[in-house]
């Protein structure tokens, strides 16, 4: 997760809990292809060609020649050791941050982990049958894929598929009815070894160019002025979705949204931007 509200280039300061951190990215602008739909989806949407050896390919941002297009993202996390944390009533969730989604209109991504999803069954629900977002994965576990991803514990090699497929289980098991074929490194942290043991699963790994540094900040305007000097044509923003470590993110969204479409920008979901 990010933690600090501050301008950033390629690399972002995560946190431990919620983490997303940019690693450079491989074949991030390969022409996109119908691929095999991740499991448990019902549709194939557009994924990027599989990198040299046949590796998952990473999508970083969209075309900055097609027209003011961007994508907000959202990261639905919750790691497999949280559930006591949420018992005793800490929010994972953020009800008013897809509320103001609904009501401005915008279409969006949310990277939900499987451990969410279980959480949170009926929002996960609500989100995958809604046609306004589109639900893509972000692990079960909400564990590394790497060593040394700040603070997060790790899966290990052997294990990063069955984590990945898990979390569809898990989604399918809420009634999401056609999850993406997307997939977000937790911490944004990923290496060739995580991109081979993640080829069969069929998934483009999608990153970001602009950080919102939404993180356990608690100035929404600061945030706002992050996002709105960072976004370009094509541009994915990362965020959150956690009101107890992302409060800010409903403000941010209230703000930036009429702004950019001020500017000219059109709000569309990853899969279009790929697809594009």
């Amino acid at each position: 997760m990010i933690t600090l509200v501050r301008r950033v280039t390629a690399a972002c300061v995560l946190g431990a809990a919620l983490t997303a951190c940019a690693v450079t990215p491989h074949q991030a602008h390969q022409a996109p292809r119908v691929a095999r739909p991740a499991p448990f989806a019902t549709s194939a949407p557009p994924t990027l060609a599989p990198g040299p050896g046949g590796l998952t390919p990473v999508f970083k941002h969209g075309s900055r020649d097609r027209g003011k297009t961007v994508a907000l993202t959202f990261d639905a996390d919750m790691t497999a050791d949280q559930g006591p944390r949420a018992a005793a009533g800490e929010h994972f969730d953020n009800p008013g941050l897809i509320a103001a989604l609904r009501a401005l209109k915008v279409p969006a991504t949310v990277f939900m982990t499987g451990r969410w999803a279980e959480e949170y069954p009926d929002q996960a629900r609500s989100l995958g049958r809604d046609p306004l977002f589109e639900v893509a994965n972000h692990s079960y576990s909400h564990y590394a894929f790497t060593d040394d991803c700040y603070g997060l514990p790790t899966v290990s090699g052997d294990r990063m598929r069955a984590d990945v497929e898990r979390a569809y289980t898990a989604f399918r098991k809420a009634g999401v009815p056609d999850a993406r074929p997307y997939f977000r490194f937790p911490g944004g942290c990923y290496d060739r070894r995580a991109l081979k043991a993640l080829t069969p699963v069929g998934v483009t790994a999608v990153q970001w160019d602009v950080v919102s540094g939404d993180a356990f900040a608690t100035d929404a305007e600061a945030v706002s002025r992050q996002v709105l000097e960072g976004v370009r044509p094509g541009s994915v923003v990362v965020m959150h979705c956690t009101r107890s470590a992302a409060p800010t993110t409903e403000r941010v969204v209230r703000t930036v949204v009429p702004e950019l479409r001020a500017r000219g920008f059109r709000f569309v979901k990853v899969s279009a931007l790929i697809g594009s």
